[in-house]
């Protein structure tokens, strides 16, 4: 048992401190939603950014995600009760194996289940372990048997790194020249290892649930737009935006999905030893004709889903984590969420996804129409200044779509920074 040196867990129960590793908007909402628990006391960011520096009852530490040491001292000193791990990085460099060593709760996977995200071709071979539904797909570690491959198989064709690659790894080609140069690109990027797979027809959907490696919770489903340009044009991106509950997920295929894809894979997980806890993020693909199939896994919370899913969760969610991380999920009661939408909006850095400037001022974060969730941001001598590509999250909450989505784009239009760039349709089309 993770949990097993851990003696005094009632104790959790009284004043909660947690401490959250990451820096994003995703990082700035889990901060908001555990601060909204009355049982939570404090929350601590490792490194947080400019929002959760200014977030009433959280403070920031400026130690870097992948300094486990200084964390495991952190933890020790401010007499933390349990850690959520936000980005894929730590978890991929076995944060969890580190910090479960000294006896300290964690919420999230083993270095070994983080594979499901940081190796495409390991989880493809799981994928195909416990017979889920998924794209064709050969993997290469060779560039002309790769190339060779394409033209076998033609186009469309999707073309996928084999590692983190912070969300854009993905290229999917549309013609032989942008296969090729695809496979060619990512070599030259140092990946060593490539996946490409069946291109596959129909709606995106992302499906996250909580595991504590036994049991499984589904979340609201949600939407994200990961294009740079409006109408899904241009470069990938981490994401410029999500909307939530997205419609396309009904019960019936709310059920194929739990009992073809969620079930098999945390039985293959235990049948290989390992014993996930944590949030297995599926991002599917929803065929016309009403058929879920996997196109990857992600090992943590997702980011911007995260900044529309958490704000229409009723249910505490440092219950919900505690629950997972001392297996007893199957125990606890049915999640509760408020009625209604949320939409998020992305402000970027101009020139993102490639090179962008940091430092420009931020005003007009003082709007309270919407939540405004920060991302790459800093908090200097009382001011914020941006200080990454993904700037904000600006999050609408409404009784319905239209609602949520005018008070995101309301809010939106009253900050402003050099060069900030957003997409004027997300949620348009749901």
């Amino acid at each position: 048992m993770r949990f097993s040196n851990i003696t005094n867990l009632k104790s959790l129960s009284m004043s909660r401190k947690v401490l959250i590793i990451g820096n994003g908007g995703r990082e700035n909402a889990l901060a908001w939603t555990f601060l909204k628990s009355p049982q939570v006391s404090k929350v601590i960011c490792a490194p947080g950014n400019g929002g959760t520096a200014s977030l009433a009852g959280c403070q920031n530490r400026a130690i870097s995600i992948e300094d486990f040491p200084s964390l495991v001292n952190l933890v020790r000193e401010e007499g933390i009760d349990f850690v959520v791990v936000g980005p894929e990085l730590p978890l991929a460099l076995g944060i969890t194996d580190k910090l479960t060593e000294e006896g300290i709760l964690v919420f999230g996977p083993t270095q070994e289940g983080a594979q499901i995200e940081s190796s495409k071709a390991w989880a493809k071979e799981l994928f195909k372990a416990a017979s889920i539904p998924t794209a064709d797909s050969e993997t290469f570690i060779e560039q002309e048997a790769a190339l060779a491959y394409l033209q076998e198989k033609g186009t469309p064709i999707v073309i996928k790194a084999d590692g983190l690659a912070s969300g854009k790894g993905v290229i999917v080609a549309m013609t032989p020249t942008e296969a090729q140069e695809a496979v060619q690109t990512l070599f030259q990027q140092g990946y060593n290892k490539l996946v490409i797979e069946e291109y596959l027809v129909g709606e995106e959907v992302s499906v996250l649930a909580v595991t504590d490696g036994r049991d499984f919770r589904l979340l609201l489903p949600a939407q994200d737009h990961k294009r740079i340009g409006e109408g899904n044009t241009g470069l990938n991106t981490g994401g410029m935006g999500a909307y939530c509950p997205a419609p396309i997920l009904t019960p019936q295929l709310e059920e194929q999905v739990k009992e073809t894809i969620f079930v098999p894979t945390i039985a293959e997980l235990r049948k290989r030893g390992i014993n996930y806890c944590g949030v297995l993020y599926a991002g599917l693909m929803i065929s016309e004709e009403g058929i879920a199939k996997i196109l990857e896994f992600n090992c943590r919370f997702g980011d911007p889903e995260t900044q529309v899913i958490l704000p229409l969760l009723k249910t505490n969610l440092d219950d919900l984590i505690l629950a997972c991380i001392t297996q007893k999920l199957g125990e606890f009661p049915p999640l509760e969420w408020y009625q209604g939408s949320a939409v998020c909006v992305i402000a970027a850095s101009a020139g993102y996804p490639g090179n962008y400037t940091k430092g420009q001022l931020i005003t007009g974060l003082e709007t309270s129409e919407a939540l405004i969730f920060q991302a790459g941001t800093v908090l200097k001598d009382k001011q914020f200044l941006t200080d990454g590509g993904r700037v904000l999250g600006v999050t609408g909450v409404g009784s319905d779509f239209n609602t949520a989505r005018n008070k995101a784009y309301e809010t939106i239009k009253k900050i402003s920074f050099e060069g900030m760039y957003y997409r004027r349709d997300i949620a348009e089309k749901k």
